[in-house]
């Protein structure tokens, strides 16, 4: 029998943006802008793709390096409240093994010309597939991606 186990966890991953809480938000909310920053590195495949961005709605990815493994990401959304709040839960699969099960609160607060992200994550991590440490790291790099997104589109406006 497999050793099955559980790691219980919150974390906290705040960013500062130089666009308005409707800019930042409409980045989650707009599917191709989604799918520009919500990605894995460089060097991974995309896989299939669905965004359906309302309350009760769906939304999965999927990717992973060239030869595998395959990270997917299945979420729904439980709350929305334009240009302030997104709660979500998800959970994350490595190829079929699920690894962790989450609910995910972005909070979208003005701050001076622009917009503080709070993103908070209550995590069940499984089996020790993941950690929150990993996941934190992540998510982080996710938000970068976020900031990069929204300069690339001041950019060309």
């Amino acid at each position: 029998m497999t050793e099955r186990s559980v790691t219980h966890a919150t974390f906290v991953v705040e960013r500062t943006y130089d666009a308005a809480p409707a800019r930042v938000f409409a980045a989650w909310a707009d599917p191709a802008a989604k799918a520009r920053w919500f990605a894995g590195p460089e060097d991974w495949e995309d896989g299939e793709a669905e965004y359906d961005f309302r309350i009760g709605s769906h939304e999965r990815t999927s990717g992973g390096p060239p030869v595998g493994p395959v990270l997917t990401f299945a979420a729904r959304y439980q709350d929305i409240v334009p240009d302030q709040r997104i709660v979500y839960t998800y959970d994350m699969h490595l190829d079929e093994a699920r690894i962790s099960v989450s609910l995910a609160t972005v909070e979208l607060k003005p701050a001076a010309a622009g917009t503080r992200l709070i993103y908070t994550e209550q995590g069940a991590y499984l089996d020790g597939l993941d950690t929150p440490d990993k996941r934190a790291q992540g998510t982080g790099s996710l938000l970068d991606a976020l900031g990069a997104e929204l300069e690339r589109q001041s950019a060309t406006t």
